[in-house]
C-alpha cells in the first residue's frame, strides 16, 4: 500500500512555547491533548524554523472531519506535507517556513454539495462546499468556503493563531491552506486556498494552488470548462512571465520571458522551448496561439514538477518572504563597533547548499573568513573610521535571473565602521536555534546551528557523528553531510556548544539521527502475456497494464512514491483517481478518461492530458493524438520524510494493439502426438505438444507458455496468437484472416510469414502488418505479401539467421545485436569482462551510422567487428556457438544494408 508509515503528528508529549524543530521562541501556541470536540480549537506547531515574521507561515485547517476522525485529519496532513517537501523549490527551502496545524472538530463528517459523497448540505465549522448549489455539477473542482465559513477562519486566525505567532492575523506571509474531508477531487488558490484531504491528488492540488498564490504562477490549461477547448488566444504577447508567442529567436535577442533556460530539459518532461513549430501551444486557458515552457507542469497537470520558469519565479519569492521583498538576516546591530569586537550574521538554510557570506575590510575582501558567520576584528589592524561589509547571497542554481539573484530577496549586505565599541552583554551559553531534530537529516543535508552571540567571543562549536569528533567542522555554525562518509542506515549527529572563557562550564548540546538508509518503491505489475527477461522486467501486454508502488522506508513519515515514463518527468505515484491512494495505477494506449482528464495515458501528449485533446488531428496543436501502442520504459523511486531521494528502479513494457479471443477448448499438460485445429478457438496453456500442430480454415490458436515439439502450420486461420512459447520445427503462418501476434516465443527452425491480413484493432492508430515482438528465432525469417511490414512494435527480436522481405528491417539492428552480447555475456560464452566491453564499445561507435542510415559506413565497422570476433576466437575468448551466433546475426545486418 503507498502508506507504508505514518508519523502522527500529536503525541502525547506536546510541545509548548518551543517550535518542534529547535527555534526557540517567546509564543505560546496551545497543543493540549483533549478530547476535542465541535467549536474547540488547537493549535500545534508541525514546523517552527524561526521567529514568524522571518518565516512563511502555512496554516492548515480541517473541514468535515469530526472528533472521532481528528486521526484521519493528522495523517491526511502529514501526507499532504511529505508530498509538499518532496517536490523543489519546497524540498530544498523547507526551512523558511513554519506550519501550524489547527484542529476544530465539526458536527458531520464530509462537506457540503460534494458531487461524489451524496451531494448534499452537511454542518461544518467552514461550511466547505462544492459550488453554492447542491447539487453541484459532477465536473464541479472548486471547493469554497461557504456561509460563514470564512468569518470563522478569520476569527480563529486573529484570537488563537496571530497573538501566538507575534505577527497580524492579515500579515502578508501568513498562508492558510484548508483540508476537505472528502476524496473528491478539488480546490481554489488564493492566500486562503484549499483543497481535498482524502483526494489521492489532494496534495498536488495545494501544490498546484500554492504556485498561484506563492509564486504568482498562471494556469496553463488549455480550457476553462473542462471538456470545452479554450480557444484561439489574441495575437498580442501575453502578460503571464511563463506564457509567450515570441519564437526562440525573439527571446533571445530581446533577452525575454525565459530566454534563459531555453534548450535545457526540463524538470517537468520535455525541453524547454518557445513558441516554435516544436514549442508546446496552448495555455492560459486558450488551446492554441499562445505557447508554454514545457511539455508538463504542475501548473498544467498536477503530479509533475515545476519546470525551471516557474521553480525559479517560486524560489525568489519564497527567499524573499514572498512580497516583502527581502531575505530575512539577522546580525549585529549596524553602526559604530570596537577594533577587538567580533561581528555576526544569523542568514537562512536551505537544505542541500549553504548561502555564501563574503566580509569586506575597506573594500578589500578577507579571503581568510570566506563563508564564516563570525569576523574576530581583534585578528586585524583596524582603526577608527575602517569599514566593515558583510555581504550574503544565495546563488543556488535554480535562479538565473541576475535581477533576483542580485537584488535584495536573495543577497543581504550589512556595513559597520569602526569607532565605539559595544557594550559588553551576558550570553548564555546555548543553541538559540537548530536544524530539525524531530524528522532525521537526510543523507546529504547541511545541518546548522545558531548560538548565544557574545560581542568579545565566538561559542566553541564541536560536531561529533556517530561519537567520533570531525575536525574539518569544528567551530562552524554548519555541518554539510554530503561531505562525510555516512555508513549504510542511521547515524548520529551531536553538535555542542561550549564558553572558550569557562572551562568549566555545562555545554550545550543538541542531538540528530541522520537517515542514509534511501527508501524504496517496489513495484507490482499485473500479468503479462510474455515476459522478454528471466528478471520480469520487460513484459508485453495487450492495450494496458497496472503498476502497484508500495514506497516504504526504515524511518517514520509517509513515503513519496514517484514515476516517470520514457525519461519524461517524475510525476507523483497518487494511485488512480477516484480510487484510494494506494490503488493500482494504469497505464494504457489511449490513457482513462476521469471528469474530462484523462490518466496514465501512453500515446501522444504524455501521461495526462485533457480528454479532448485524445481526438485532435493533423490540424490541432501538436498534431494528431497517436495512440501509446510499443515499448515503454517506467522508473520509478520513492522519497522519504527526511527528503532522501532513492534510487531509481525501471522496467519495460510493450503494449501491443488487440485481444485474446475467448477459448472454446483449453489444453493443458501434456499432449501426445500431433495436434489439429478444424474449428474453434483452442488455447494450449502451460501444454507441451509431442507432435506438430496444424491450425485449418477458420480456426484459431492461441498459445501460452507452452512447448510444440514439431512445426506449426497455419493456413487460412483466422487468428493466431503465441505467446511465451518455443516451436521445435519450422513454421509457417498463411493467409491468417484477422491477427497474427507472436511475441517472446522461441522458434527453432525457420519462420514464414505470408499472405496474412491483419486487422487493425485500433482505428486511431491505423493499419500495421503481423505482429512478432520479443521473439528469438534460430533460423531464417521469411515475410511477404501480408496487409503491411511485419512490426515488432518496438520490443526487437533475438534473430540467429537472416531476415527477408516485409521483416528485413526488425530482424537484425544494433541493438539487437548489442541485447544477444549481453545474452551471451550472461550464459558464461566470454572468457572475461574485458571480451565484453571490447564487443559493446564497438557496436556503440555502429549506432550512429544506423540510425543515420549511412549503409556504407555500418558494413565497414561491422566488418571491422567480424574481425573482432575473429581474434576472440582464435585466442579462445569466446565459445564457437557464441561467435556462430554473433557472425550471422551481423552477416544479416550487412545484408539488411547492402
Amino acid at each position: 500500500m503507498l502508506i507504508k508509515k505514518y508519523l502522527l503528528v500529536i503525541l502525547s508529549a506536546i510541545f509548548i512555547g518551543i517550535g518542534i524543530t529547535g527555534y526557540h521562541g517567546n509564543g505560546s501556541v496551545s497543543a493540549e491533548e483533549n478530547d476535542l470536540k465541535p467549536g474547540d480549537v488547537n493549535v500545534v506547531p508541525l514546523q517552527e524554523t524561526g521567529p514568524a515574521e522571518d518565516r512563511l507561515n502555512l496554516i492548515i485547517f480541517g473541514d468535515g472531519y469530526t472528533a472521532d476522525e481528528m486521526d484521519k485529519f493528522r495523517e491526511d496532513v502529514d501526507r499532504n506535507q511529505n508530498v509538499q517537501w518532496s517536490v523543489e523549490p519546497f524540498r530544498s527551502y523547507r526551512n523558511y517556513f513554519n506550519v501550524y496545524m489547527v484542529e476544530t472538530p465539526s458536527a458531520d463528517s464530509g462537506i457540503s454539495c460534494d458531487p461524489d459523497d451524496e451531494n448534499i448540505r452537511r454542518n461544518t465549522v467552514f461550511n466547505l462546499e462544492f459550488d453554492r448549489n447542491c447539487p453541484a455539477d459532477e465536473l464541479e473542482r472548486r471547493i469554497m468556503y461557504g456561509a460563514g465559513g470564512s468569518e470563522k477562519r478569520s476569527e480563529i486566525l486573529s484570537e488563537h493563531v496571530a497573538p501566538a505567532l507575534d505577527i497580524p492575523a492579515d500579515a502578508q506571509n501568513m498562508q492558510t491552506l484548508i483540508l476537505a474531508n472528502t476524496s473528491t477531487y478539488g480546490g481554489i488558490g488564493g492566500t486562503h486556498a484549499t483543497t481535498s484531504g482524502g483526494s489521492p491528488q489532494g496534495p498536488l492540488v495545494s501544490l498546484h494552488e500554492l504556485g498561484h498564490s506563492l509564486g504568482n504562477l498562471n494556469d496553463e490549461y488549455a480550457y476553462y470548462y473542462r471538456g470545452e477547448p479554450g480557444g484561439v488566444h489574441p495575437n498580442q504577447e501575453p502578460r503571464s512571465f511563463h506564457h509567450t508567442r515570441m519564437t526562440a529567436e525573439e527571446m533571445i535577442e530581446n533577452e525575454a520571458k525565459w530566454w534563459r533556460w531555453l534548450g535545457e530539459e526540463s524538470e517537468s518532461g520535455g525541453i524547454i522551448r518557445a513558441a516554435d513549430p516544436d514549442g508546446y501551444e496552448s495555455g492560459l486557458y486558450y488551446d492554441s496561439n499562445v505557447w508554454r515552457p514545457s511539455k508538463h507542469s504542475m501548473m498544467r497537470h498536477t503530479g509533475f514538477y515545476f519546470d525551471q520558469v516557474a521553480r525559479e519565479h517560486m524560489t525568489q519569492r519564497i527567499t524573499g518572504m514572498r512580497n516583502r521583498g527581502e531575505m530575512p538576516l539577522s546580525s549585529t546591530p549596524e553602526g559604530e563597533v570596537g577594533s577587538e569586537d567580533v561581528l555576526w550574521v544569523e542568514t537562512m538554510y536551505p537544505r542541500f547548499h549553504e548561502l555564501t557570506v563574503t566580509w569586506e575590510i575597506n573594500g578589500e575582501e578577507v579571503t581568510s573568513e570566506q563563508n564564516s558567520r563570525y569576523l574576530e576584528l581583534a585578528e586585524f589592524e583596524l582603526k577608527v573610521g575602517d569599514a566593515i561589509k558583510v555581504t550574503v547571497r544565495d546563488q543556488t542554481e535554480f535562479v538565473r535571473d541576475p535581477e533576483f539573484l542580485e537584488g535584495p530577496r536573495m543577497t543581504q549586505t550589512r556595513d559597520w565602521i569602526v569607532g565605539e565599541p559595544l557594550p559588553k552583554k551576558d550570553t548564555e551559553v546555548q543553541f538559540t536555534n537548530h536544524a530539525s531534530t524531530e524528522r532525521p537529516l537526510a543523507h546529504n543535508e547541511i545541518a546548522y546551528v545558531e548560538t548565544a552571540n557574545p560581542n568579545d567571543r565566538v561559542l566553541e562549536v564541536m560536531w561529533e557523528l556517530n561519537g567520533e569528533e570531525v575536525m574539518a567542522a569544528r567551530n562552524s555554525r554548519l555541518f554539510d553531510l554530503s561531505a562525510q562518509d555516512l555508513p549504510e542506515g542511521a547515524s548520529e549527529l551531536a553538535a555542542i556548544v561550549r564558553d572558550p572563557q569557562q572551562t568549566d562550564g555545562n555545554p550545550d548540546t543538541v542531538i540528530w539521527t541522520v537517515d542514509n538508509g534511501m527508501p524504496e518503491a517496489p513495484r507490482t505489475l499485473s500479468e503479462p502475456l510474455a515476459s522478454l527477461s528471466e528478471e520480469g522486467n520487460h513484459n508485453v501486454y495487450f492495450n494496458e497494464f497496472d503498476m502497484t508502488l508500495e514506497p516504504e522506508d526504515d524511518q517514520e513519515g509517509f513515503v513519496v512514491g514517484e514515476l516517470r515514463l520514457n525519461g519524461n518527468g517524475w510525476y507523483n505515484y497518487f494511485g488512480f483517481p477516484d480510487e484510494t491512494i494506494d490503488s493500482p495505477f494504469t497505464f494504457s494506449h489511449s490513457g482513462t478518461d476521469i471528469k474530462e482528464l484523462t490518466y496514465g495515458n501512453l500515446g501522444t501528449g504524455g501521461l495526462s492530458i485533457v480528454t479532448f485533446e485524445r481526438t485532435y488531428t493533423e490540424e490541432d496543436p501538436g498534431g494528431a493524438f497517436v495512440p501509446g501502442f510499443g515499448t515503454h520504459t517506467i522508473e520509478h523511486r520513492a522519497i522519504d520524510a527526511s527528503g532522501n531521494i532513492g534510487t531509481a528502479e525501471e522496467f519495460t513494457a510493450t503494449v501491443l494493439p488487440g485481444e485474446s479471443p475467448v477459448c472454446t477448448e483449453t489444453i493443458s499438460g501434456d499432449h501426445n502426438g500431433s495436434l489439429v485445429i478444424t474449428e474453434g478457438i483452442i488455447c494450449l496453456d502451460e501444454a507441451v505438444v509431442n507432435g506438430g500442430v496444424e491450425v485449418e480454415d477458420g480456426a484459431s490458436l492461441v498459445a501460452f507458455n507452452s512447448s510444440i515439439n514439431g512445426s506449426l502450420y497455419a493456413d487460412n486461420a483466422n487468428t493466431v496468437q503465441m505467446f511465451g512459447t518455443t516451436v521445435g520445427g519450422a513454421s509457417t503462418i498463411n493467409e491468417t484472416a484477422s491477427d497474427i501476434t507472436l511475441a517472446g516465443n522461441e522458434f527453432n527452425g525457420n519462420l514464414t510469414l505470408s499472405d496474412n491480413v491483419q486487422v487493425s484493432a485500433n482505428e486511431q492508430y491505423g493499419a500495421y502488418g503481423p505482429i512478432f515482438a520479443g521473439n528469438t528465432l534460430n533460423g531464417s525469417l521469411v515475410c511477404n505479401g501480408n496487409n503491411d511490414d511485419v512490426t515488432d512494435f518496438g520490443a526487437a527480436n533475438v534473430l540467429n539467421w537472416p531476415a527477408i522481405g516485409q521483416c528485413a528491417e526488425l530482424g537484425v539492428s544494433v541493438p539487437s545485436i548489442k541485447s544477444l552480447v549481453e545474452e551471451l555475456k550472461e550464459e558464461g560464452a566470454f572468457s572475461n569482462a574485458a571480451v565484453t566491453r571490447a564487443l559493446q564499445l564497438h557496436l556503440t561507435a555502429v549506432a550512429p551510422y544506423e540510425n543515420r542510415q549511412e549503409g556504407d559506413k555500418v558494413i565497414k565497422h561491422m566488418n571491422g567487428f567480424q574481425v573482432l570476433l575473429d581474434h576472440q576466437l582464435a585466442n579462445e575468448m569466446i565459445s564457437e556457438k557464441a561467435y556462430d551466433r554473433l557472425n550471422n546475426q551481423v552477416e544479416a545486418l550487412k545484408n539488411v544494408w547492402r
